[in-house]
């Protein structure tokens, strides 16, 4: 069973300064949403929010997974984790001086997770073929294309039903911002996930959105029902092809 997320009216801040004011969207089952801005626009606060790094100032967060639904304002990180929500953050967060299958082990803490280990291993290394060459290889050594491959082969090993991921263009050369955009939609449409992304990437983006908003300082300026749509507005015509 496919799940979603719901966002309604959300502020955060970090001290006194507003990062975020009424920031409302929806992630439909199966769906892949993209939230495009420009450095400084509140993507990454957004995501924190949800992860439950930072807590909102009002708002309601919800996840349903499993016909279920669940709030996640006030609870833990752990906790949100352990109902399935996988990040792959910006930069990629792994550690540097352990290898990669010990990156991956890392992964699979959530009780299903673990009970699903060594499948969840393997369909990993089958879906990253690169990262079974080089499982005892040190991650801080590897490319950073190698190193992206890496953090969402981590995500996997969650065992999630619900991928979010930060900026996973940062940092790559155009080539492989390609094909790791292309690994995103593999393996949501291959693990029937629903996708959220934040990206600065217009172009790449769109290549695998169903839908997407448009954030600019800390508010939804837009809201795309389709790919189509979001190609078509005059805000992003402006942030992101300069016309």
């Amino acid at each position: 069973m496919a799940s979603s997320i719901r966002i309604e009216s959300i502020d955060a801040a970090y001290g006194s300064v507003r990062v975020l004011e009424e920031v409302s969207l929806d992630v439909n089952p199966g769906e892949t949403v993209v939230l495009l801005g420009t450095n400084g626009n509140g993507k990454s606060t957004l995501i924190k929010c949800i992860m439950g790094l930072l807590t909102p100032l009002k708002g309601r967060i919800s996840v349903t997974i499993d016909g279920t639904t669940h709030d996640l304002v006030g609870r833990s990180t752990v906790d949100i984790v352990d109902l399935g929500i996988a990040l792959v953050p910006e930069g990629r967060r792994l550690f540097p001086r352990l290898t990669v299958e010990e990156n991956l082990l890392l992964g699979a803490f959530r009780p299903k997770a673990r009970a699903s280990l060594h499948d969840n291993l393997a369909f990993c290394y089958e879906a990253f073929p690169r990262l079974a060459e080089r499982r005892r290889q040190l991650a801080g050594s590897m490319s950073g294309g190698e190193q992206q491959m890496l953090a969402l082969g981590r995500a996997l090993m969650l065992a999630p039903k619900i991928l979010i991921v930060d900026e996973p263009s940062v940092g790559l050369a155009p080539v492989l911002v390609s094909r790791t955009i292309d690994k995103i939609r593999e393996l949501k449409e291959r693990y029937g996930l629903t996708v959220l992304m934040a990206e600065q990437n217009f172009t790449q983006a769109l290549r695998i959105a169903d839908r997407g908003y448009v954030i600019v300082h800390g508010h939804i300026a837009f809201e795309g029902k389709s790919a189509a749509e979001l190609g078509d507005n005059e805000l992003i015509r402006k942030f992101y092809l300069g016309l």
